[in-house]
């Protein structure tokens, strides 16, 4: 009798177009650029500091970090809580956990579908968030739970976040382990005479948040690398309507109907 054909039994993946994880590695090349100067966030002053001691810092606008946002008990009892719901398979080896309406951003259309809401346990956190300037008025109207793990190859490639529904600030919380978010501008910053693609490391220590604002919001991409995860690491991104949803906007009324239901904070994932 002879064997059966394995050839096409290959495992599959989530990752589409240029994504990858290490399922899918080998079937896709991805071109490294020629020249990348490194830089290194320094939230005190506020600069991005040259690796290369010839390498100038300059000003670095659009990042805060808040270091030890959540306690450890709170970040123990947020991922027991996020580990009883269920874990669906993502891109670049990730899985995630969705508290959001139904989007397609291709044909700018969004629904309510199964969103019922942030998770309760979102609720004191959001509270919490109030008592810094730089989240004045935030009103998460989507919460997405990311799990990070070496053994898949988890990442995310260097990507701007889509800002037709998504509003100005993009909030993270950091959790279960110490990692680096990368930032990057392809074209670099001729003015400074860097001429190659420029990288900004923004060390996220474990419990912190991170709000991306201004240009680090729409200028520069960013990026979570493989490098950079070497144990578990789970985060959760909270992310508030653009004007367009908002008083005064064209989808106003479907914003306020989404605003309604996600600060309910009674949600489960969809």
């Amino acid at each position: 009798m002879m064997a059966p054909d394995t050839s096409d039994d290959v495992p599959s993946c989530a990752c589409k177009g240029v994504r990858r994880c290490l399922v899918c590695e080998g079937l896709k090349e991805k071109v490294q650029p020629e020249i990348v100067h490194h830089f290194l966030y320094d939230p005190q002053s506020r600069l991005a500091v040259g690796k290369d001691a010839q390498a100038a810092s300059f000003p670095f606008s659009g990042v805060f970090l808040w270091e030890n946002f959540i306690s450890e008990e709170e970040e123990k009892e947020l991922i027991c809580a996020m580990d009883q719901d269920v874990w669906k398979e993502s891109q670049s080896g990730r899985i995630k956990q969705d508290f959001g309406p139904k989007v397609n951003f291709k044909k700018r259309k969004v629904r309510v579908g199964g969103f019922s809401g942030l998770p309760a346990l979102s609720h004191k956190l959001v509270l919490r968030m109030y008592q810094e300037s730089a989240l004045d008025g935030f009103q998460p109207v989507e919460q997405c739970n990311l799990d990070y793990h070496p053994e898949r190859g988890a990442a995310i490639d260097p990507h701007l976040d889509d800002s037709w529904l998504w509003g100005e600030r993009l909030v993270t919380i950091n959790m279960l382990s110490d990692t680096t978010l990368t930032m990057s501008l392809e074209q670099g910053l001729p003015e400074l005479g860097l001429t190659g693609e420029v990288h900004v490391a923004v060390n996220l220590p474990r419990r912190s948040l991170v709000v991306l604002y201004g240009e680090a919001r729409h200028k520069w991409k960013h990026a979570i690398h493989r490098k950079d995860i070497h144990v578990r690491r789970v985060c959760s991104t909270y992310r508030e309507l653009s004007a367009e949803f908002l008083p005064g906007g064209q989808q106003a009324d479907l914003g306020a109907q989404l605003l309604n239901i996600a600060l309910n904070f009674q949600g489960s994932p969809v």
